[in-house]
């Protein structure tokens, strides 16, 4: 499958300026900024599990393309969403931004956008 497999994050941009304008509280972007995080996906057909591991912590996502799912925001809010497969990208509209991920050269590439503000995380495949 296209998107399974373990991540490590290799590069982001406008991380600050995103997270604040999603309202990340300061002291959870600094301790976010330097986390070398994985990204753990489970593809089977339209079925995935998402999770993302941070030290201490641990948030996942289960979702079926094209079905309405209950999913966690990186602030911990619960929010229901559809999570659409367009042209081989994961596209999803989170409660303050549109949120896309996609695998380009073997990486995965996720990129969020709100409020004319784009970040964008690459992360390496290692598994």
């Amino acid at each position: 499958m296209p998107f399974t497999g373990k991540y490590e994050i290799e590069s982001q941009d406008n991380y600050d300026s995103f997270m604040k304008l999603i309202g990340i509280p300061d002291e959870k972007i600094e301790k976010g900024r330097d986390y070398k995080y994985t990204t753990e996906v489970v593809q089977s057909g339209n079925d995935f599990t998402w999770s993302q591991i941070y030290p201490g912590f641990t948030l996942t996502n289960k979702f079926t393309v094209g079905q309405e799912s209950e999913l966690e925001t990186m602030a911990g809010k619960k929010f229901k969403a559809t999570v659409r497969l367009e042209g081989g990208k994961l596209v999803v509209d989170f409660p303050k931004y549109n949120h896309t991920s996609e695998i380009v050269g073997g990486n995965l590439v996720e990129t969020s956008v709100a409020g004319g503000v784009t970040f964008k995380r690459v992360s390496k495949k290692v598994a």
